[in-house]
C-alpha cells in the first residue's frame, strides 16, 4: 500500500500543473543560450555564451554590437544579463562573463555599458569588477546577477574547480558579492579589506551559484550546483558560510566522502537539497500575478532532467516538476511584465513563454 501510495504521489508530482499551463515558444534558433532581459519598449534581450548579444522586437532576431572581450572557454562565455531598474533613464545594462586574463587564465567579471537609441550597440563598455587571479580551466564560473532593493549588486561566482578557495576569504571564489555600480564595495559590507578578506564578499562557503533571485520582501535567495547529490536552494544571510567543500549532502564524483559530513557549527543549512543532482540553473520567484495560488512559489530550472522544480513551505518543498518536451535544460527562468512565467530551454535553443490555459 505505501509503495502504490509513494507512486501516486509521484505521478502527481510530475503531472499537476501541466494540464492547466499553456507553454508557447517565442524566440528560436538560438545558440547555447544562457540568460534573458526584457527592455521597456517590449523587446527582449538574449545571450549566447558563446558571445552574442541578440535583441529580438517581434520582427525577428538582431545582434547588438560592442561587447568587449569575452573567454568562451568550458561553461565560460557572454553568460547574464541585469535591465535595472533605472534602464529607461540611464540606458545601462550590466553583465556578467568569463574574462579573458593572462596565461590563458580566466574568472568571473561584470561589465556595464549603455544600450544605444537604436538598440543596435552597446558603448561605453567598461569591467567594474573581477575575480583576481582567475585560473584556468572552464568550469563553475557562477555568473548571476540580481540588483538590490537598494540599488547595488549581487554577483554569485563559483569556486573555479578549486574547492578549498571557496573557505578562503582573501579571494572571490565560490561566494555572493555584494557591490555598487562603479565595482566597489559598499561600506556596510560584513567583510573589510583590515580584516584580510574581499570587501565585496557578502557570504562564502558557495561551490557554484547559478540562480539567485529576490524573494517578495526583497531578501536574496540562491540555487547552487553540489557535486553527486546535494544542490542547494539557501537564503543568503550576510557574513554566512554556507559550508563547500567542509560540508555537503553529496559526494564526490568519485563516490568519495565530501569534507566533514552535513553540518558542522559556524556553518549554514540549506532550505532544501536534491539527492541525486539536477544540475540547477535559473531562478525566479512568483508574484502572483497570473497565478495568485503560486505568490511566494521559488521556480529552478533543471539542465540534468529538463523540468522545471517549483518549491514552496516551510520547510520548503517540491510540490511540482513541470516537465514537458519544452523543458530540455532549462537554463534560465524569468518572470515577465505581464506575470507570464518565461524560460530559456538549451536543448531546443528556444525562449518559451508559460501562461495559465
Amino acid at each position: 500500500m505505501f509503495r502504490l501510495f509513494a507512486v501516486l504521489l509521484a505521478l502527481a508530482l510530475f503531472t499537476a500543473p501541466l494540464h492547466a499551463q499553456k507553454i508557447e515558444p517565442v524566440v528560436d534558433g538560438l545558440t547555447v543560450p544562457w540568460s534573458f532581459g526584457f527592455l521597456p519598449d517590449g523587446s527582449i534581450l538574449i545571450t549566447e555564451r558563446s558571445g552574442r548579444l541578440l535583441r529580438h522586437d517581434g520582427t525577428g532576431l538582431h545582434p547588438i554590437g560592442g561587447l568587449g572581450p569575452i573567454a568562451a572557454q568550458g561553461q565560460g562565455g557572454l553568460l547574464d544579463l541585469l535591465v535595472p531598474r533605472d534602464f529607461t533613464d540611464s540606458r545601462t545594462l550590466f553583465f556578467s562573463h568569463a574574462l579573458p586574463q593572462a596565461g590563458g587564465q580566466a574568472g568571473t567579471a561584470v561589465a556595464r555599458a549603455q544600450l544605444s537609441a537604436d538598440a543596435q550597440t552597446l558603448t561605453d563598455w567598461q569591467v567594474i569588477w573581477h575575480m583576481r587571479p582567475g585560473s584556468s580551466g572552464g568550469r563553475h564560473f557562477g555568473s548571476r546577477l540580481v540588483e538590490a532593493p537598494d540599488g547595488h549588486l549581487f554577483v554569485t561566482t563559483g569556486d573555479r574547480g578549486d574547492r578549498p578557495s571557496a573557505q578562503d576569504l582573501s579571494r572571490e571564489n565560490g561566494s555572493v558579492l555584494r557591490i555598487t555600480r562603479d565595482g566597489s564595495a559598499p561600506a556596510d559590507n560584513p567583510f573589510t579589506e583590515t580584516q584580510g578578506t574581499r570587501p565585496e564578499i557578502w557570504s562564502y562557503g558557495h561551490r557554484n551559484i547559478q540562480g539567485a533571485a529576490l524573494d517578495l520582501s526583497g531578501h536574496l535567495w540562491a540555487v547552487e550546483h553540489g557535486a553527486r547529490g546535494g544542490d542547494e536552494v539557501n537564503r543568503i544571510t550576510a557574513g554566512a558560510n554556507y559550508g563547500w567543500p567542509v560540508i555537503s549532502y553529496g559526494t564526490h564524483y568519485s563516490g568519495a566522502k565530501i569534507g566533514e559530513g552535513t553540518s558542522k557549527p559556524g556553518m549554514e543549512q540549506p532550505e532544501f537539497y536534491w539527492d541525486p543532482s539536477i544540475a540547477p540553473s535559473g531562478m525566479m520567484i512568483y508574484s502572483g500575478a497570473l497565478w495568485p495560488d503560486w505568490r511566494g512559489d521559488i521556480f529552478i530550472g533543471s539542465l540534468k532532467f529538463d523540468y522545471i522544480s517549483q518549491l514552496r513551505g516551510d520547510p520548503l518543498r517540491e510540490v511540482a516538476q513541470i516537465g514537458t518536451p519544452d523543458t530540455l535544460r532549462v537554463r534560465d527562468i524569468r518572470e515577465g511584465p505581464d506575470g507570464a512565467i518565461w524560460f530559456l530551454s538549451v536543448g531546443q535553443g528556444t525562449l518559451y513563454r508559460m501562461t495559465p490555459q
